[in-house]
């Protein structure tokens, strides 16, 4: 529709001028009148409906992108936060997309804003010649500023995106850490830390509504010489009565379409922002999303093998050459201090990470082989903070699960003794999940009942039971152990009680497995003990507390 309504615009001065000259002769003109009436409408008509489809077409390319970068962060998974910071990740999401959205309008408009002063230069030499050459001796100082504005426009874009992108990346880190921030009465310090990158945006900003600023008041000192001049040639050439009346009026008309530097300034300006944003965009696309095989997993109890596991994290070492196997159906706790690697343990585990070096296997499958699908039907991970995700309880609970059933829902949440706390909620399960108060340990039932739901082969629980009382961690790890059929268990403890009801322990120490063994027979070395805090009673005693 650009297209149209500029092919209107180039017919439209022709035939004000043949009317005109119809008009001066005092010759009939009611058609060509009406013919200059539908033209105006018909230009009016189209540049509305240039409107309405470059808004859709925005619209469904920056949804289109939107889904196709939260697609992608998701896939990729904790290494895209911490290359870019979930602030970062939210403005490029929310800004950077929309502005990128904007982009095949842009484009289509800057095509149709072209077409708008070559046109013009075509018609003004079906005019005349001369016309032509009048303004082609102007023409390239046309084209250097063009060039000058856009390569100008989109670097001090780029700074204000980046600019933005700190910001909403300080602001995120404080909202999170809010009740740390008022706790420490700081809130002044960390607003002024958030608002840092403020002089530099600015700055960026004030650049370029210079650089446009500049534009415009070199197009208003060009443009309207280009067209005097064509005017002063079109007015000798009526004098030479080589053009009449009408053509001086076109030449006129088409003077100011073919030197149309205002309209490209900002067509190029909406194309720069869309350009920056799209470069921004492209950075998050560029980071690698794990790729999965094709193979299903073989009848098997869940056999978990690691063989030769490292990796790194930030340039250090977390995990170094890990040999561990743990049986189908038994309950593995890991144990270490803190920045041993269990988390990332847990990671690797279930394949939420890949090792930098070794294999993780699963009855003998190495997890990279394993289809999506079939990967994520087979483990289950319950977490130190959960995150509820969806409109109501329910819907937290039946996350991930194909089919979910009711029945079998309520009763993961009364394994996981979450569904005594879930009725007595205004709406019991069908409470929406932001008025659902819920503690620490409340939201880690939620989770753990989640992970039951789930079901699989491999139940992987990262610090799941931290935040529970004695008496509930308790009844849990009793349901957690006595449940048939047993998946296999790997938990990471920081609680004597959990380790000491474990099948086997499995001591990291340094990036490497330590040693393996019950916790009676590990408790024996002081530095076991450690481990939980130097203490020296008893191993699995009830009154023994977890390192603070």
């Amino acid at each position: 529709m650009s297209m149209g309504a500029t092919a209107v615009g180039l017919l439209l001065p022709a035939v004000l001028g043949r009317t005109l000259d119809r008009l001066l002769a005092q010759a009939p003109a009611t058609r060509w009148v009406a013919c200059c009436a539908a033209l105006v409408l018909l230009l009016a008509v189209l540049e509305a409906g240039a409107d309405v489809v470059s808004g859709t077409l925005d619209a469904r390319a920056t949804g289109w992108l939107r889904r196709r970068v939260t697609g992608h962060v998701l896939a990729v998974g904790p290494r895209a936060g911490a290359q870019f910071g979930a602030g970062d990740l939210v403005a490029r999401l929310v800004g950077n997309a929309a502005q990128a959205g904007t982009a095949p309008g842009a484009l289509a408009a800057l095509l149709a804003a072209l077409a708008g002063p070559v046109g013009g230069v075509v018609a003004l030499g079906l005019l005349d010649p001369w016309l032509v050459l009048v303004f082609l001796a102007g023409a390239p100082v046309l084209a250097l500023l063009l060039r000058a504005f856009a390569r100008d426009t989109t670097a001090c874009v780029a700074e204000y995106q980046r600019e933005q992108g700190r910001i909403a990346a300080a602001l995120a880190e404080a909202v999170g850490g809010h009740r740390t921030i008022r706790a420490a009465g700081v809130e002044d310090r960390e607003t002024a830390r958030v608002l840092a990158p403020l002089p530099a945006l600015s700055r960026a900003g004030h650049r370029m509504w210079q650089v446009q600023g500049r534009a415009a008041a070199q197009a208003v000192t060009v443009a309207p010489l280009l067209n005097l001049g064509v005017v002063a040639v079109a007015g000798l050439l009526l004098a030479r009565h080589r053009l009449s009346v009408g053509d001086v009026l076109a030449a006129s008309r088409y003077a100011v379409l073919a030197s149309g530097f205002g309209v490209l300034v900002g067509q190029l300006a909406a194309l720069s922002r869309s350009r920056a944003a799209t470069g921004r965009l492209a950075e998050v696309l560029a980071e690698p999303a794990p790729a999965h095989g094709v193979r299903r997993l073989p009848p098997g109890p869940g056999r978990l093998e690691l063989r030769g596991v490292s990796a790194l994290r930030g340039g250090r070492t977390v995990l170094d050459g890990v040999d561990l196997t743990v049986p189908g159906g038994s309950t593995l706790a890991v144990v270490g201090r803190s920045g041993a690697g269990k988390s990332l343990l847990a990671e690797l585990a279930g394949r939420l990470a890949d090792p930098d070096t070794g294999e993780v296997l699963l009855d003998g499958v190495p997890l990279r082989d394993l289809a999506h699908d079939e990967l994520r039907r087979a483990v289950a991970y319950a977490f130190e903070r959960p995150a509820l995700l969806g409109e109501t309880i329910e819907d937290t609970l039946r996350l991930g699960l194909a089919e979910p059933e009711p029945a079998a829902i309520r009763a993961a949440a009364r394994r996981a003794h979450a569904d005594a706390f879930i009725r007595r909620l205004p709406h019991g399960y069908a409470t929406r999940c932001a008025d659902a108060p819920h503690s620490g340990g409340e939201s880690q039932r939620l989770g753990l009942a989640r992970a039951f739901a789930h079901g699989g082969r491999l139940l992987i629980l990262d610090d799941a039971l931290s935040s529970l009382d004695t008496v509930t961690e308790h009844h849990i790890t009793d349901s957690l152990l006595s449940s048939a059929p047993s998946p296999t268990r790997l938990l990471m403890a920081h609680r004597v009680t959990t380790a000491a009801r474990a099948d086997r322990v499995a001591w990291l120490a340094d990036g490497r497995v330590r040693a393996v063994g019950t916790h009676t027979e590990l408790w024996r070395d002081a530095e076991y003990r450690a481990v939980f805090g130097g203490l020296t009673t008893g191993p699995g005693r009830p009154d023994e507390k977890p390192d603070g």
